[in-house]
């Protein structure tokens, strides 16, 4: 499997702006530039993009390794902060909340370590990745 996505970028890195899309099209020309990145202008920015795909990712990978051990989860929910410190992604920060029946807090945690080793977003990153999974009643 390949998907794509194309970004293209007008003007200074500063004052230029840019546009995404996806292959999907779920993505259509959407809109960043330098203050949607740093600063408060509505718009995407790369950060935001990586920590969807973390967080969508993670979830589904433990979807399918919950299921594996034997559980289905009611709720999955996963929220991703991306560090970018110094031109570089140094964290992704993954706060998880889940609700599964039937299951031990050490069985939860067993898939959340597989899952985290074995997640293809998470393999890819070469960034320190912070987990913190709860279950919920």
């Amino acid at each position: 499997m390949k998907r794509h996505a194309t970004a293209t970028w007008t003007g200074t890195g500063k004052d230029g702006y840019g546009q995404i899309s996806t292959q999907s099209g779920i993505l259509e020309q959407v809109y960043f530039s330098f203050t949607s990145r740093f600063g408060e202008v509505p718009g995407t920015n790369p950060e935001e993009l990586i920590a969807a795909a973390h967080a969508s990712c993670f979830t589904m990978k433990l979807s399918f390794v919950l299921n594996e051990a034997g559980f289905t989860a009611e709720l999955l929910e996963t929220r991703c902060h991306i560090t970018f410190e110094n031109a570089v992604i140094t964290e992704s920060h993954l706060t998880i909340k889940a609700k599964v029946s039937r299951i031990s807090q050490e069985a939860f945690e067993a898939c959340i370590k597989e899952t985290e080793l074995y997640g293809p977003v998470s393999r890819m990153l070469n960034a320190r990745i912070f987990i913190e999974a709860s279950l919920v009643k």
